[in-house]
């Protein structure tokens, strides 16, 4: 079975080695048709404390690493504004 990835932006970078990413979805109400935006975070693991908060990242799914991460960064899309890489 392949690896879930998620792509969203950083929240947080407080906590060592990990990386709370705000994924955002879009989809239509069943009965209404109006596009809704839901969004859900997920605790994933940053082995370099490379990622600051407002970058955008890719994470993919894992083995679980704590009682909150099951995912792991997989790569940096974009770095956050006024931020050097």
């Amino acid at each position: 079975m392949p690896k879930r990835v998620l792509q969203g932006v950083v929240v947080s970078d407080k906590v060592d080695k990990t990386i709370v990413v705000k994924v955002e979805r879009r989809y239509k109400h069943p009965l209404y048709g109006k596009y809704i935006r839901a969004s859900k975070k997920y605790h994933a693991h940053d082995e370099d404390n490379a990622c600051k908060a407002g970058e955008t990242v890719r994470i993919v799914e894992c083995r679980p690493r704590s009682r909150l991460k099951r995912w792991e960064l997989l790569s940096r899309e974009r770095a956050a504004p006024g931020v050097e890489a």
